[in-house]
């Protein structure tokens, strides 16, 4: 599938559930969320029905999001149907890794290939503080049993949030130097309870090159990839710096979402969304749905405009 600004769109990242065992700070509120109704998302059978479309159509790379992914009921069934796809080549997840030492060892075995971590702090205390009560030693251990069985390269994604975890960049750099675990730095992006939050404790990733001058830039081979990456001298693993908001990446995109709720998203920071529930439960077309919908795929967000959308992360998929 191509876009009308000739992009190839072939990356699809599903949100299993927008429920999470956290409660981070820039991202959900304290009380939690309303329950949606169970026959508002998607079920495990349309998910895996979406998936084998888009895949039919050109997609070869699926990552599973929430919310918490590891919290949706039958989540290993879903991982299984995915990953008998033939035509997909890299099957990723995105989780905070709280259950990821309880289920590690089957989500590799249904056909997932790796996983993509969440961890902003490597502080018992201020991982408990942002996460309003969660344990970094969960998450610790969880990373080790994901090497263990082979769910690897294991990537993290630190959101640097001034005043809170910009003291602790030289250490996520350090875990690069003797581990074979890339450290992706993520610029805090004004979305839903994170828009207040954001300008008053966003930093720009400059930063991390500022106060490790001696990080070596990586030459990029996958331009759609949203990393610039860099390694320290002889390290085993790779920093990458994510900059939507003072770099946008907008013109090498070839991805697309889906909510947990069955709406395509085409791009993380527009309003604009294609309910394909609601045509899968009327018996549409969903193919022609899709492609016709992939042409309307905006050239670039405009965050730097001031427009932002309300819509939480966990609602959307990470």
């Amino acid at each position: 599938m191509r876009d009308s600004y000739g992009r190839k769109i072939n990356y699809l990242r599903i949100s299993v559930t927008d429920l999470c065992n956290l409660r981070c700070r820039y991202c959900m509120p304290k009380e939690g969320i309303s329950q949606v109704h169970h026959d508002d998302i998607l079920t495990i059978e349309e998910i895996g029905k979406i998936a084998r479309i888009f895949t039919s159509l050109g997609v070869d790379k699926v990552r599973l999001t929430g919310g918490e992914p590891l919290v949706r009921k039958g989540i290993v069934d879903l991982v299984k149907r995915i990953g008998q796809l033939e035509d997909i080549k890299d099957f990723a997840m995105t989780t905070n890794g709280i259950l990821l030492r309880k289920y590690a060892r089957d989500l590799k075995k249904a056909g997932l290939n790796r996983v993509n971590i969440s961890l902003d702090t490597l502080n018992e205390n201020k991982y408990a503080e942002i996460t309003r009560g969660g344990r970094l030693s969960n998450v610790l251990r969880g990373i080790e049993v994901a090497k263990e069985e082979g769910l690897t390269p294991i990537k993290i994604n630190t959101v640097l949030v001034g005043g809170f975890n910009d003291d602790e960049i030289e250490d996520f750099i350090r875990w690069t130097e003797e581990e074979q675990i890339d450290v992706r730095f993520i610029e805090l992006m004004p979305m839903g309870e994170a828009v207040g939050f954001n300008s008053k404790y966003f930093i720009s990733n400059q930063l991390v090159l500022d106060k490790v001058p001696t990080l070596i830039k990586v030459e990029r081979v996958d331009k759609s990839s949203p990393a610039i990456y860099y390694r320290v001298p002889n390290g085993k693993g790779r920093v990458g710096l994510i900059n939507p908001i003072s770099c946008k990446f907008c013109e090498d995109c070839n991805r697309v979402r889906i909510t947990a709720q069955g709406k395509l998203k085409l791009c993380l920071h527009s309003n604009e969304e294609i309910d394909l529930k609601e045509a899968l439960m009327n018996g549409g077309d969903i193919e022609n749905v899709i492609l016709n919908a992939i042409k309307e795929k905006p050239e670039s967000h405009h965050l730097e405009d001031g427009k932002y959308i309300w819509k939480d992360m966990y609602r959307i998929g990470g």
